[in-house]
């Protein structure tokens, strides 16, 4: 297998894009992917100040070094869940690979804040990862609201996009289509622009970019993923991906087409309130984040 750019030998075959590369120029590849996705979407510019969200795992932390290596303002904001075991696994990563490459890193330690995922869940009763998605976004939101932040950018890539936008599909979510695309608009006035510049990239792509660049991520799934429904769209996406090379590129970027001229700068921002808890700006009075933690009190 041969380099379709140099004719040396070839790291990896990409069937989709019919194309075998060398590490130099899979890493140019990828790079170019990235930017793609920035510059189509104008997802930022290079001045602003970007929070990339990382968990410590292969995505996240990629993204944090292509950006980095492009020359953006980035810092790392990583959130200990609070789960036994995996999340110390976790946070060894991104300290690691902060330190490695002196990057500013944002911590904020669940376990500290007495809201670790598993115990709210338990005490809630609600499912563990409906529970972290609420805890996430929130912190998310309020760090990058804190820090003075223009933009935040996570991790998620095409499987990512494309199976959520398959489940949406299934289970004709009309109204959560929007939220698989690339950029998130601002909201309000505390409410930050959220991107995703990975989504024209799989995950196979960035593990391979992980380690043909030493970078160290976990890589056991997160315990409480288990069953997930998530999973087994991606478990379709990827038999379908197998028989039929480029299937889930041309079926998320179809979308994108369809939905591209769809305006999305009018937000509900003038329905938005002050959450009488936290202070942060909601659509009701009291934060969904706010209403969740008090059920643990």
């Amino acid at each position: 297998m041969k380099c379709v750019k140099c004719n040396g030998n070839a790291v990896i075959n990409i069937r989709r894009a019919n194309a075998a590369f060398c590490k130099e120029h899979f890493n140019e590849y990828f790079t170019e992917q990235t930017l793609k996705s920035i510059k189509q979407f104008r997802m930022f510019r290079k001045t602003d100040k970007i929070m990339v969200c990382v968990s410590g795992g292969k995505d996240s932390l990629v993204l944090w070094h292509v950006l980095h290596n492009l020359g953006c303002d980035v810092t790392g904001m990583y959130i200990d869940l609070g789960i036994n075991g995996y999340s110390d696994r976790s946070k060894e990563k991104v300290t690691a690979f902060a330190d490695k490459f002196g990057l500013k890193t944002i911590i904020v330690d669940l376990r500290e804040k007495g809201y670790p995922i598993p115990f709210v869940a338990r005490r809630a009763k609600r499912e563990d990862c409906a529970v972290c998605g609420t805890i996430k976004r929130y912190y998310f939101n309020r760090a990058a609201y804190d820090g003075g932040f223009d933009v935040v950018a996570t991790g998620h890539n095409l499987d990512d996009e494309a199976s959520r936008l398959l489940a949406n599909i299934m289970h004709w979510n009309d109204e959560y289509m929007d939220n698989t695309y690339p950029v998130l608009p601002a909201g309000g006035k505390m409410l930050k622009k959220k991107v995703k510049p990975l989504v024209r990239l799989t995950e196979r792509e960035t593990a391979a970019f992980a380690i043909l660049n030493g970078i160290d991520y976990v890589m056991e799934e997160c315990p409480m993923s288990k069953g997930a429904t998530s999973l087994i769209f991606k478990e379709a996406l990827s038999t379908i991906e197998d028989k039929m090379a480029g299937t889930e590129i041309f079926f998320y970027t179809k979308f994108l087409e369809r939905v591209k001229d769809k305006d999305r700068s009018k937000t509900d921002s003038d329905e938005m309130k002050i959450c009488q808890t936290c202070g942060m700006e909601s659509f009701m009075d009291k934060c969904t984040f706010c209403r969740l933690v008090e059920k643990v009190k």
